[in-house]
Formats: C-alpha cells, sequence, structure tokens
C-alpha cells in the first residue's frame, strides 16, 4: 500500500472513530442473543396493548444504523424505505439489521408496493433457512433535510404495520446528518385511535420546519418519540468498516461539484453558448445589449435558471473547501 493510499485509510479509520464518538456509540456483545422462550412469553402476554406507551427505547447496531444512512443518502432528495429486522426486550427494540426496499418514492412520500413485499418475503425465507430467527420489528424512511418527525401517511402506514406488533417506525435525514456530521434519527409509535396523549406527550416533538407544520400539527397529537441509542459488536468490526469506507467515500468525502459533474458541465456549456452569442453580437456591429437583456430576450425563465446555477455551485465550492480542511488537513 502505497503512502498516500496508507494516508486516505487512516483518515477513514480516524472519521469512524469521531463518528462513534460524536453518536455515542457503545460496544454490546450481548445483543444479538435471541431467546425463543422468551419472545413466546411476550407474545403471549402483549405488554403493549394494555399500555399505549409501553415501548420507551430503540438501540439500534451500528450495522443498521450505517445501512439505513447510506441508503438515505443514495435517494439524494427523494424518500426512500426500508425494514428493520430484531427484536424486543422489555421495552426496548433492539435493531440489529435494516434491509432496503425496491420502492419508489417523490420528494414527499414513499409507498411500499407489491414488489417490494414479495422481495422482504423471500429475504426473511432465506434468512430462516440461514438460522436467523429475528423478526420485522420496523420500518424506517427518510426525510431529506425536513427534518425527523411523521407526516400524515406515516401516520396511517404505522397504524397499520402496529397490527403485526409489536413494530416501530424510524425517519432519518441523510442531508442534515451529512451537514452537521451527526446522525440525525428519529424513532416513533403511534398511540391507539382513541387515545388522547398528555400536553407534556404532546410538546415533546422536537423542531418542525415551518412549511411542514401545518401536515404536522394536523397529527402531533397521534403518536409519541422513543429515546434512540446505538451500540455495536467486536463481530460487526470488520462489517463496520467496510460498511464506513463506503459511506465516507459516497458521502462525506464526496465533492459536490464532482458528484454533479453532468449538471455543472451542462451549465457551463450552457454560459459558454450565450457568452459566444454575446460576443457575436459585438462583432456583427448590431446594438450591444446587456447580458440580462440579452437571456431574457431569447428566454425570460433563463435568467433565474442562471442565478441559481451560479449560487448552487458557489455554495458547492465552498463547501469542498471546507471539507477539505476538515477532513484532509
Amino acid at each position: 500500500m502505497c503512502i498516500r493510499d496508507r494516508k486516505k485509510a487512516m483518515e477513514t479509520r480516524n472519521s469512524l472513530r469521531n463518528f462513534e464518538v460524536e453518536n455515542s456509540i457503545v460496544s454490546a456483545e450481548t445483543a444479538f442473543g435471541y431467546d425463543e422462550q422468551y419472545h413466546h412469553v411476550m407474545g403471549e402476554e402483549q405488554p403493549w396493548t394494555k399500555d399505549p406507551v409501553y415501548f420507551k427505547r430503540v438501540k439500534v447496531s451500528m450495522v443498521a444504523l450505517l445501512k439505513m444512512i447510506t441508503h438515505a443518502h443514495s435517494g439524494g432528495d427523494i424518500e426512500v424505505m426500508g425494514s428493520l429486522q430484531g427484536k424486543v426486550v422489555g421495552d426496548t427494540f433492539f435493531i440489529q439489521d435494516a434491509i432496503r426496499l425496491p420502492v419508489e418514492g417523490t420528494e414527499t412520500r414513499v409507498n411500499a408496493g407489491a414488489e417490494a413485499m414479495e422481495f422482504l418475503t423471500q429475504y426473511i425465507e432465506i434468512g430462516e433457512n440461514a438460522g436467523r430467527k429475528e423478526a420485522i420489528v420496523g420500518w424506517y424512511h427518510s426525510h431529506p433535510n425536513y427534518g425527523c418527525w411523521l407526516s400524515g401517511i406515516d401516520v396511517s402506514t404505522q397504524r397499520l404495520q402496529q397490527h403485526q406488533e409489536p413494530f416501530v417506525a424510524i425517519v432519518v435525514d441523510p442531508i442534515q446528518t451529512l451537514s452537521l456530521e451527526r446522525v440525525q434519527i428519529g424513532a416513533f409509535r403511534t398511540y391507539p385511535t382513541n387515545y388522547k396523549p398528555t400536553e407534556e406527550q404532546i410538546q415533546a416533538k422536537g423542531n418542525i420546519p415551518k412549511d411542514k407544520i401545518s401536515d404536522f400539527g394536523a397529527h402531533h397529537k397521534d403518536y409519541y418519540s422513543l429515546d434512540v441509542s446505538f451500540y455495536k459488536t467486536e463481530a460487526d468490526s470488520k462489517l463496520i468498516e467496510t460498511l464506513w469506507a463506503q459511506y465516507w467515500k459516497e458521502s462525506l468525502a464526496a465533492s459536490l461539484v464532482v458528484r454533479d459533474a453532468e449538471k455543472f458541465h451542462d451549465g457551463c456549456c450552457g454560459l459558454s453558448r450565450r457568452v459566444k452569442s454575446y460576443t457575436d453580437t459585438i462583432k456583427s456591429g448590431r446594438p450591444i445589449v446587456s447580458a440580462d437583456d440579452l437571456i431574457a430576450r431569447n428566454d425570460p425563465s433563463r435568467k433565474a435558471e442562471f442565478v441559481s446555477f451560479g449560487i448552487e455551485k458557489n455554495g458547492a465550492a465552498l463547501k469542498d473547501v471546507f471539507k477539505t480542511l476538515l477532513f484532509y488537513k
């Protein structure tokens, strides 16, 4: 391995350690045990039916966490969705794995169709044949850059899934996670339809973007938040390093200009054509007009697009400078 490769490997390992510290990830070697008798008794007693807020905590393995945020980041501005595999111990969900589903989402919603359900069924069968006994205990989806909470559609989905109890909903924000270098994640469960939460429960929802308040306000009394923490095991070390290297390469260490290379190229070509047109106008002796007039005359809508393009690329370049100073110096 050359010096440059060793330096990159060291930077990746250091960034992984920093990530673990920032997100308070602890070791938990006993998290992967599965007691069939215990879960059979829990299934018979169903204590969550007697207490609307029975479940209080969610503990997410680092493997599942990295799978979720990598999947969410790959969706960009489009919501993605997946299932959560694990177990329940007392009032706590242990999320041991995250399974991305082949679903088509939009910027504001995502729903699992027949193809996704067929894929999940096959995945579970393969796991059972391999000796995995953990059940599907929840679902996750992304909210790109608008925080972690449940919309009206999310509430309906979670209520439907809670008929298969126990079941939890997790929301991740990949864009804010990337910006803040700290995982932005929330775990939620819906109340029974006729349940009226206390004022204290209603207030404990966190900050919601202004453009989402109307949606959130209509449903904020329908669900509550669970405490989220993260853990890892020594057995997962190699897998975690592999997942982190992928996440580091595709997100934290990715150049925004390089990632948008095609769009950047098209924009520069368009700008070049307009400059040439303006130059030809001058050489021909025709009346000289301003660049703004030229753009507006050809297509008024292009002026706003030009301004937006310039702002976006300047911002991308500035972020690259900060990223270089933070991660490579």
